[in-house]
């Protein structure tokens, strides 16, 4: 079991301690693959190892990050479909996992309906943040683990949150995709969120023996500079098996490269939080 600070780098601490209450992050990127819920599960396991409350929120019909921390879905319960329709609160469908201060709100395949079902809705685009109004002060953060796509429930994660983590796999296509949702977060702060910002992007799934996944980074890092977190998640069989046997990989095999990776990433998205947090108050 992973317990608390002990297990991971104390700077991860230090930084928690003076991040901002009830920050809500989209974990977004409208290509498959790329390591969304594998990010969503483990740097949420990583930032509640330091003693922040955190709820990760499966808005992915595919319900990965639901099975990813032992939760099997079931279609007869309430989960996050029921809150976008305005059919359950947040209280009613969260259930605590594994992970010491780690809750979900699960999914379950009805939630690919929803897609459709919102177009008819009034607020369409915003029946997740009045979902979300009000309840989610328990919690220091909210991870959104959105679907692969950008359509509704995409721009309601968009609508709700206050920034978006950006993972991008080390490939060729990386940074048309990057540029698809750069222009898509700016139409949703203008047009629904004024205070939607990329908290950061990081770089996924890269293997530093091969050139491309180099030459990637390099690309996205001349394009971005300071969005691109300096931790890069590495291609890692550990991070691969752990979702098979229902746990993050840092409960999974704490010491792998993958674990670490995730730990680290936790420590620069908490200490960007912080930062945000000095701003806004000497503002």
């Amino acid at each position: 079991m992973l317990t608390r600070e002990s297990s991971l780098p104390r700077s991860i601490s230090r930084a928690a301690a003076s991040a901002p209450r009830a920050r809500i992050l989209a974990i977004a990127n409208q290509k498959g693959g790329v390591g969304k819920t594998t990010t969503a599960i483990n740097l949420g396991t990583a930032m509640a190892a330091v003693k922040s409350r955190v709820l990760v929120l499966d808005l992915d019909p595919q319900a990965n990050a639901t099975t990813g921390l032992g939760v099997t879905p079931r279609p007869d319960a309430a989960n996050s479909y029921d809150l976008i329709v305005g059919e359950a609160a947040l209280s009613d469908i969260v259930v605590e996992t594994e992970v010491p201060s780690l809750s979900l709100a699960p999914t379950s395949v009805h939630l690919s309906g929803a897609e459709v079902e919102l177009v008819s809705m009034p607020r369409r685009e915003c029946r997740l943040s009045d979902a979300l109004q009000g309840e989610v002060d328990d919690y220091d953060y909210v991870l959104i683990d959105c679907p692969p796509a950008l359509g509704m429930l995409t721009l309601n994660s968009l609508v709700a949150a206050d920034a978006v983590l950006v993972p991008l796999q080390c490939e060729y296509y990386a940074l048309e995709g990057m540029s698809h949702l750069v222009r898509t977060i700016e139409r949703v702060k203008s047009a629904f969120n004024e205070r939607l910002e990329i908290q950061g992007i990081v770089l996924t799934m890269h293997d530093k023996r091969n050139n491309l996944s180099n030459m990637v980074a390099d690309d996205v890092r001349r394009a971005f500079g300071a969005k691109v977190y300096r931790t890069i998640i590495p291609r890692n069989v550990r991070v691969s098996e752990a979702p098979s046997h229902g746990k993050p990989v840092l409960l999974y095999d704490l010491e792998c490269a993958g674990s670490l990776a995730y730990a680290h990433l936790a420590r620069e998205v908490l200490a960007r939080e912080a930062e945000i947090s000095r701003m806004s108050a000497d503002q």
